[in-house]
């Protein structure tokens, strides 16, 4: 036991010794320089800190063809994502191998759930390899689920005043995190270049439907046609979008109300049967003394 201590405290003061030695920063300070990107949308893990070398040292060594490259780099600036192709593809590559590692010990011990370890190995790595594509989708989600005040606000200004710069920078100061980043874009482009250009880009960078019927009728606006029974059309379009997207998120809530209940009922259940084991242990212990 003594020599285990020794052992482990022995350890740790080697480990800051190199530390020191190699210059290794201290987690406070990487996770502050991590943050410091104003293009990242999301918070860097802990976990993505800490193996933060190890997945450069990856990305260094892996080799991607232009075309996968240029995609993959591109959903990557969609979603707000400030890594390269290469970097997001070693952080898939390590978070899978960290699960990957115990089919070692799995297959000496219970050699039965070795393909179970397998199979989560291949999917964590597909989770993470995709997880580009969830944040689009739920990105496109978010600003789906706003553009039907976009179109009112639109609707109600364009009666008397025909400026689409005006209008865009009116409303992204009332607007949500995502939509309000994609006007910013926008506006900026707007400002520096031409408008229909930057609204076509704004469409492109969304990828929506609905977004596409948008710039379509600003397009229009520049142009000089009269919008107006279009962008009233649209409104009671949308309109009628957002309810049916309110009425699917209010059909998702009694299934979580079910699963949330049956935890609870299983806590329950819980507690009176280690109780009643409880009970029984202490009554056997009496008989046999």
């Amino acid at each position: 036991m003594l020599h285990g201590i020794v052992g482990a405290l022995s350890g740790i003061g080697l480990f800051f010794i190199l530390a020191d030695c190699f210059r290794i920063p201290f987690y406070r300070a990487s996770k502050a320089a991590a943050g410091l990107s104003k293009m990242q949308s999301r918070k860097i893990s802990g976990f993505e800190i800490w193996l933060k070398d190890l997945a450069s040292w990856i990305s260094s060594k892996l080799r991607l063809n232009e075309y996968r490259r240029l995609q993959l780099e591109s959903d990557l600036q969609t979603a707000r994502m400030n890594i390269s192709p290469e970097r997001h593809m070693a952080n898939a590559i390590i978070k899978a191998a960290i699960i990957g590692i115990f089919i070692v010990p799995v297959f000496f011990i219970f050699p039965l759930f070795t393909p179970i370890v397998l199979v989560l190995t291949i999917y964590m790595y597909q989770r993470e390899y995709r997880g580009v594509s969830m944040r689009i989708r739920a990105k496109r989600e978010a600003i789906e689920y706003e553009l039907p005040r976009l179109v009112f606000a639109i609707d109600k200004t364009i009666k008397h005043n025909r400026d689409v710069l005006y209008i865009l920078e009116t409303y992204r100061e009332n607007a949500g995190s995502e939509l309000k980043h994609e006007l910013d874009i926008t506006v900026a482009d707007m400002r520096s270049g031409n408008y229909e250009a930057a609204l076509t880009r704004l469409e492109s960078r969304v990828g929506s439907s609905m977004m596409s019927d948008v710039c379509r009728g600003l397009i229009g606006v520049l142009r000089g046609d009269d919008t107006a029974v279009y962008w009233a059309s649209l409104s009671v379009k949308f309109a009628d979008i957002q309810r049916q997207l309110l009425r699917m998120r209010a059909q998702k809530v009694p299934g979580k109300v079910k699963r949330l209940s049956f935890c609870l009922l299983f806590c329950f259940m819980l507690v009176y049967a280690v109780v009643i084991i409880t009970e029984i242990m202490s009554s056997i212990g009496v008989l046999f003394s």
